[in-house]
């Protein structure tokens, strides 16, 4: 007898996809049989596919095809318009949507006045509508290239992200026919793309997340620790993106077409589209090489305009530019209570992180031991532009199994928010007379509870007994000067052009970062240890954030155990040991 006979009903199979929903671009990918996430393409061959549509006698266009009809068919053309999904009107700013159909109020909600059918009515398409179409052809593209119906999908989201944009997401999404499985944050995805390769090696570290979009800048600094990451800073500016490099380019060309031509061409709206399309064409062609033309057919008043530039000179034009993405990220780590020394990596993500400019900066700003993950600074590093959706796919992988009931109460504030330890925990192993030791952390601070560390350590030289002290450890920035080498009495060099980090005296400031003891919450004798030996220690910090101690020498039996009282909650609700 059938399972149908037996009034069973199975379930369809879950074909679920990563999607990153952009506000500029977006893109899908997949987990292949092997666990490696893969972009797809849309059938134009796309990666990073625009989120455009546009309308041309009743057909839709998507992706490239719209974008470029921005030129002839702006106002059929909706762009820009994910910010928008879950908002009130009033709350918007609808500039960057000036060159495009413009947003307008609809009962409760945003929409857009296009002429989207056949007939020349113009009809009003909420910007719910326009997300369910826009999804609705990506997941229409993921069917295609994986041969079966993608019914699933990952979305990730900003990480200021409300819980109405969620909610209107999820809505349009369903309306697609694509179940959102789950919405993880960008920086969330980003980082997750880069610990599922195989080469990864998961150790606890600080990452700065730095998303730079077309139209919007994201920021995040993220604790890693054991596998569970913990967003502890976010910023967002709508004021530095891509476009504020594409207008440097719209301006500079826009001057040279105005010395020959005394015409303006930023004046005529169908002239101001053309120079932004070649403007960014023209910024992408300088991420890869040294040179780039712009040419416009009939730019303005009928003439054609052709012209080159130079990375060089890009640079110096944009310079205000860069140097704004540079003090972003620095504000998000210092918005964490964390130095740029604490940080082990910086993730570029986004379509404007290929420009190698803004990761040069990066390597002169932050100490040689961060690592700077992005194309121009690692030939390993993963294209910056299909991070997020990367991370989706592998997330999408690991949760398309369980039933979504079982994947919301997994990923509820009641278990996803927990303490975190407010200071580090560490080990200072010193002998009977002499009570000054290393101080070496075990647990970082920012540690999600509960978690163990176990760590070996080395005892004074004649070993002997020994004392583990389990302290606190404050970590601190020791600054000093370091004297520029002098010729005949006068420094060696004498630019002008001095580095922020040298005083006027041309002496250059060191900084390091180093480890300050704080309470010291508790101490165990281990006895006879062997000569040049090691003991070993493990410190666990329970749920209850109870913490237990067990010290031993390495290689031997027994040891030293107790459990100290339980640690105190700090009022942002991480833990701190006391």
């Amino acid at each position: 007898m059938s399972s149908q006979e037996d009034g069973e009903i199975s379930s369809p199979e879950i074909t679920a996809i990563g999607i990153s929903f952009g506000n500029s671009n977006s893109s899908i990918a997949y987990t292949s049989g092997e666990g490696k996430a893969e972009v797809i393409a849309n059938e134009e061959g796309d990666r990073q596919i625009p989120s455009v549509l546009s309308y041309i006698e009743g057909e839709e266009y998507h992706g490239t095809q719209a974008k470029s009809q921005l030129v002839r068919n702006s106002r059929n053309t909706i762009a820009y318009f994910r910010d928008y999904l879950g908002k009130d009107f009033d709350s918007i700013d609808p500039t960057p949507c000036h060159a495009s159909a413009h947003p307008q109020k609809h009962e409760s909600t945003i929409a857009f006045s296009v002429q989207d059918k056949e007939s020349e009515a113009q009809n009003i398409v909420t910007v719910s509508e326009i997300t369910t179409r826009h999804i609705r052809r990506l997941a229409s593209s993921a069917s295609d290239f994986l041969g079966k119906s993608v019914n699933a999908a990952v979305i990730t989201v900003p990480t200021n992200v409300t819980d109405e944009q969620r909610e209107a997401l999820s809505e349009a999404a369903k309306a697609a026919g694509v179940d959102v499985l789950q919405m993880i944050s960008e920086p969330t995805a980003a980082v997750l793309a880069y610990d599922a390769r195989p080469e990864a090696i998961l150790k606890d570290k600080i990452i700065v997340v730095a998303d730079l979009g077309g139209t919007r800048s994201d920021m995040a600094v993220v604790a890693s620790r054991g596998g569970v990451y913990s967003i502890l800073s976010t910023s967002h500016d709508y004021e530095t993106a891509g476009v504020q490099l594409d207008q440097v380019l719209i301006d500079h060309f826009a001057k040279e077409f105005i010395k020959k031509n005394k015409t303006d061409p930023r004046e005529n709206e169908r002239s101001l589209a053309k120079l932004k399309l070649e403007a960014e064409a023209t910024k992408k062609a300088l991420s890869l090489g040294g040179n780039a033309s712009c040419s416009v057919e009939s730019l303005a008043d009928g003439i054609d305009f052709s012209s080159t530039i130079n990375r060089t000179r890009y640079e110096l034009l944009a310079g205000k530019v860069f140097g704004a993405f540079t003090r972003l990220i620095e504000e998000a780590v210092r918005k964490a209570d964390l130095d740029i020394l604490d940080v082990d990596e910086v993730i570029l993500s986004g379509g404007t992180s290929h420009t190698p400019k803004i990761s040069q900066n990066l390597q002169r700003l932050f100490p040689p031991t961060t690592r700077i993950l992005s194309p121009s600074t690692l030939p390993t590093a993963i294209d910056p532009s299909s991070l997020s959706a990367r991370g989706a796919a592998i997330q999408a992988s690991l949760v398309q199994e369980f039933e979504k009931e079982d994947i919301e109460q997994s990923t509820h504030p009641m278990v996803t928010v927990t303490p975190h330890l407010r200071n580090a925990i560490g080990v200072m192993v010193v002998s009977e007379d002499v009570q000054k030791g290393l101080f070496s952390a075990l647990i970082e601070k920012e540690t999600a509870v509960p978690c163990r560390r176990t760590g070996l350590f080395a005892v004074p030289r004649e070993g002997g007994d020994v004392v583990v002290k389990i302290c606190e450890g404050l970590r601190d920035i020791k600054v000093s000067k370091k004297e520029k080498p002098k010729t005949n009495g006068k420094p060696a060099s004498d630019d002008s052009d001095l580095d922020s980090d040298e005083d006027e005296d041309g002496d250059e400031e060191i900084r390091e970062k180093v480890w300050k003891i704080g309470a010291v919450l508790a101490e165990a004798a281990v006895k006879g240890v062997k000569k040049g030996g090691k003991v070993e220690v493990t410190i666990k910090v329970e749920a209850d954030l109870a913490v237990q101690v067990e010290a031993r020498e390495a290689g031997g039996k027994g040891g030293v155990r107790g459990s100290l009282g339980k640690a105190r909650v700090a009022e942002n609700g991480s833990a701190g040991s006391g």
